[in-house]
């Protein structure tokens, strides 16, 4: 009897959450996640309208001959194309990419395609990983993800490693969109740890655009790789704020609104500190570029600002209700908006009439604030108690960092030994090394051997 006396109790106790949530929902907007961002300008942001129109390129059959082009072209010449892969050449393994030397921007572009929702091998990408499932350099990464980027590795090692000691002016870019952008940002976090297999690349050189970006590596990760892997995120895109993991949202495609209730009860009760501190839970990677273009209660599309930061708390944590979510995250709208904001940027300069030099002094001060901004995350990383992080006082500055790895990568025979041997039958894969890098901790986790280890 008393059980049944308590389910209206239950029932009401729910609905007033249900109620909070939808309140809270209801008023929030995607500007509130970026309001107190500054302001990107036009040197930072200029490349992600091309790289853009790159990886719209990889849906084209023939790229002499295209028939989906947006106004102005794809911005490449067919010459330039070194590669590229299909679905019949990945084999599911991996979604489409190009391989691209633009001599125009001093560049060595791989751009990966967002998902092909006809394709199972993308679900079969996606669905392959679980909550905690596998640990990497001291954090969590989507292991389907992971293992895309193993295979994308293996078979463009030696042709990047090639064009990387070729070109040693040559930035060396990942770029993907959706699905693309967590393959593009494995890569960059797998290339970064084992430069020395790309010809000991320099870090600085390495760069990765992650459009419209997945969330697929945990917290510590996503803030400490800020320097080297930049999300663009176009006003109410839905999947960088989706926090449930994208292989239970396709598992609950048939049962969804039971995902909404769990997630609203979720949202309700546990409190945004705890979140922080699950070591699990995912995020959309790096630094962070919000293009905001939509007001409030307001109609039409205003001229787009891009804000950018690089934020621990407040990292794109709840899901905007706008018919614009599913919309914002098409590549097509995100070029057209990150064109209309570059434009924007440039016109601004040319009226201010800045000359080179001053124009080449803010680009130095703009690296050391972005280089600022950078520690300040770390060390509000350690002082939110966000697992795995590290103050970089504790490494001195970001250079001796830099130093330190660079002598690790070229001394030792142990780490020599890791390396893989060449072209012949023995060569060693990626995935293999990422396997063979790994060992089994206590609770049967796979961790990373590393030569420093967290507090």
């Amino acid at each position: 009897m008393s059980i049944i006396c308590g389910v209206p109790l239950l029932e009401c106790v729910y609905c007033l959450a249900c109620a909070r949530w939808a309140w809270k929902r209801c008023l929030h907007t995607a500007g509130h996640d970026s309001e107190t961002w500054g302001l990107a300008t036009a040197e930072e942001f200029v490349p992600v309208p091309r790289l853009c129109r790159y990886i719209l390129a990889v849906y084209e059959e023939d790229i002499r001959h295209p028939l989906w082009e947006p106004p102005g072209g794809y911005g490449i010449n067919p010459d330039w194309l070194i590669l590229k892969k299909t679905y019949e050449v990945t084999k599911g393994c991996a979604p489409p990419y190009i391989l691209y030397l633009d001599h125009d921007h001093s560049d060595i572009v791989l751009a990966i395609r967002g998902l092909n929702m006809a394709k199972e091998s993308d679900y079969q990408v996606l669905l392959d990983n679980k909550l905690g499932k596998k640990k990497f350099d001291g954090g969590y990464v989507h292991n389907g993800l992971l293992k895309a980027a193993g295979w994308v590795l293996d078979a463009e090692c030696d042709i990047l490693k090639e064009l990387v000691e070729k070109h040693p002016d040559y930035t060396l870019t990942f770029a993907g969109h959706s699905l693309g952008s967590g393959v593009a940002s494995m890569l960059a976090l797998v290339v970064v740890q084992h430069r020395d297999k790309l010809g000991n690349i320099d870090r600085r050189r390495i760069r990765c655009y992650a459009i419209a970006p997945a969330r697929c590596m945990s917290l510590n990760l996503a803030v400490r790789y800020a320097d080297v892997i930049k999300s663009v995120v176009l006003q109410d895109d839905f999947l960088p704020r989706t926090a449930t993991p994208l292989e239970d949202i396709f598992k609950s495609l048939f049962c969804l609104p039971c995902l909404l209730c769990m997630r609203c009860m979720r949202d309700t009760c546990i409190p945004e500190e705890k979140m922080l501190r699950d070591p699990r839970r995912l995020y959309a990677p790096g630094r962070l570029y919000h293009i905001v273009e939509r007001k409030p209660f307001r109609l039409g599309r205003f001229p787009p600002v891009v804000r950018t930061a690089v934020p621990v708390d407040g990292r794109f944590e709840h899901v905007v209700l706008s018919c614009n979510a599913t919309s914002d995250h098409a590549i097509i709208w995100i070029e057209r908006e990150a064109q209309r904001a570059v434009d924007l940027m440039l016109e601004k300069d040319r009226i201010m009439e800045i000359p080179e030099k001053q124009r080449m002094e803010r680009q130095e001060t703009l690296a050391r604030e972005h280089n600022e901004e950078h520690k300040a995350a770390l060390q509000r990383a350690v002082t939110l108690s966000v697992p795995y992080a590290y103050s970089p006082s504790g490494y001195g500055t970001f250079d001796e960092l830099e130093d330190g790895e660079n002598s690790q990568q070229s001394s030792g025979d142990a780490e020599s030994s890791m390396r893989p041997s060449g072209k012949g039958k023995n060569k060693e894969s990626w995935n293999e090394l990422i396997e063979r890098l790994l060992d089994r901790d206590e609770s049967g986790h796979k961790v990373l051997k590393k030569s420093h280890t967290f507090d």
